[in-house]
């Protein structure tokens, strides 16, 4: 009979307690106790593969890399997300909203991966076989490579991976499977734990790369405990808002690439269909000679991305006038117009004020501060910003105009989509920066920008 306790178990970091507390004492989350039952007997699946491989210490130098080289992905949108291709024996989770497109993009790289003499493992623990084919009819996938498993059971799930031996090995979702040696339900902490840790001892031991869903809260981070995110080599999130086609891969945790790199798909009939110039899609509907309409040249990873900002600034009809906005955080907006009311003399107190990055993108960086200052006081003046214009730079609370990174790609960006013009921060390199066919226009101050920016 197999012997446990009751224990609470924290849902973020996965410590343990003998009793419910308020707050964890590990993490000091609040409210994230779990009552979980807990195996105290050391013959479960964990415990009995940790003595199956026989691994021993070895000098550095006597350890070959050679074997680790990436494996080629067809897909030019998600290989820059993961570095340029995947490592084997890589874990990599991917989360994100119900819907959002996780299986069916999974399910195309497992088309692409399984071509030729390739291997390909789809473990489904949410649908059946019948269910994962009519997606694979409408995404016309039939390779005859591709094997698909419907299983939630990971004591039958793991030999089929050894037996198989795959190039690559797919699971959705960890939070479906479960192990028979653990009595607590699937999607528990303590099941998503140790699933988690022996898929990722067949993943290190046997060299197969395994990609794994993972389902999300209402607060956007990855359901189960924190220590899930730990266990594995790479995090990606997609993203995208449910009624626009486009979605964004982001990269937050990545052992063998950056973490700044964005993937920009669109879903269509026919699945994900990677978009190779992302800018000239964002802007094909920019209306011209509209106030409150500025372009700004933001920086993703390493690709430079030139969104339309728009914003409206109305006469409030209420006694608190509202700040509402999408793509960009709320805080940085309040900033702005803190700093436009306060340096640059615009009256905002009493206005409603709306800001929107077109396109379902959102923005981190502080590179869009100047094209979002300029498109509130377009709006404001009701004086259109110049078409060819192309705006980047960080606004700081005296109102000066602080420069970003890599300006010269932005420069560049800008200049192949058409643009004559960029408005940016001075800075004494200016000389440097010259672009051919392109006008630099340069300011220290906000006010200055403004004056610069509109027609």
């Amino acid at each position: 009979m197999t012997k446990g306790r009751t224990r609470f178990v924290c849902q973020q970091c996965g410590a343990t307690f003998p009793k419910w507390m308020g707050r964890c004492a590990d993490c000091g989350e609040w409210n994230s106790l779990v009552e979980s039952w807990v195996e105290t007997t050391s013959s479960t699946l964990a415990s009995k593969q940790m003595a199956v491989y026989d691994n021993r210490a070895c000098p550095l130098p006597d350890i070959s890399s050679q074997s680790y080289e990436r494996l080629p992905v067809p897909m030019q949108e998600l290989s820059r997300v993961l570095g340029g291709g995947i490592v084997p024996g890589a874990m990599v989770l991917i989360g994100g909203d119900p819907g959002i497109g996780k299986s069916t993009l999974l399910l195309q790289l497992a088309s692409m991966m399984s071509l030729g003499e390739s291997r390909v493992l789809y473990v489904s623990g949410e649908e059946s076989p019948q269910q994962v084919k009519l997606r694979a009819d409408r995404l016309s996938v039939n390779t005859p490579n591709l094997y698909i498993l419907g299983e939630t059971c990971l004591e039958r799930i793991l030999p089929q991976i050894e037996t198989l031996s795959p190039t690559l090995a797919i699971v959705d979702s960890i939070q479906a499977v479960h192990l028979e040696a653990l009595t607590s339900s699937p999607g528990s902490v303590s099941q998503v734990r140790e699933c988690a840790g022996a898929l990722l001892r067949v993943a290190k031991s046997q060299n197969i790369p395994i990609f794994i869903v993972g389902h999300v809260t209402k607060t956007g981070s990855i359901a189960g405990p924190r220590v899930l995110e730990h266990v594995v080599d790479t995090v990606l999130y997609l993203e995208g808002e449910r009624f626009h086609s486009y979605r964004l891969l982001r990269s937050v945790k990545n052992r063998f690439g950056s973490t700044n790199e964005v993937g920009v798909f669109e879903m269509r009939d026919k699945g994900m269909i990677e978009v190779a110039n992302p800018s000239d899609v964002f802007l094909q509907e920019r209306p011209a000679k509209a106030t409150g309409s500025a372009v700004a040249v933001t920086l993703e990873g390493t690709r430079p991305l030139l969104v339309e900002v728009q914003a409206l600034v109305s006469k409030a009809s209420l006694e608190n006038p509202r700040r509402t906005c999408n793509g960009i955080d709320i805080n940085r907006l309040l900033l702005l117009t803190a700093v436009l009311t306060k340096r640059v003399g615009l009256r905002l107190s009493d206005q409603d004020i709306f800001v929107n990055v077109v396109g379902g993108m959102k923005i981190r960086e502080p590179a869009i501060d100047l094209a979002i200052a300029i498109a509130l006081a377009s709006s404001f003046y009701n004086r259109p910003v110049f078409h060819d214009l192309a705006i980047f730079g960080e606004v700081g609370l005296a109102g000066e105009l602080r420069a970003v990174g890599q300006s010269d790609r932005r420069l560049n960006e800008a200049t192949k989509l058409g643009f004559k013009r960029s408005l940016m921060p001075y800075t004494r390199d200016s000389k440097e920066l010259a672009v051919s066919g392109a006008e630099l226009l340069m300011a220290r101050s906000l006010a200055e920008a403004v004056s610069m920016a509109l027609e």
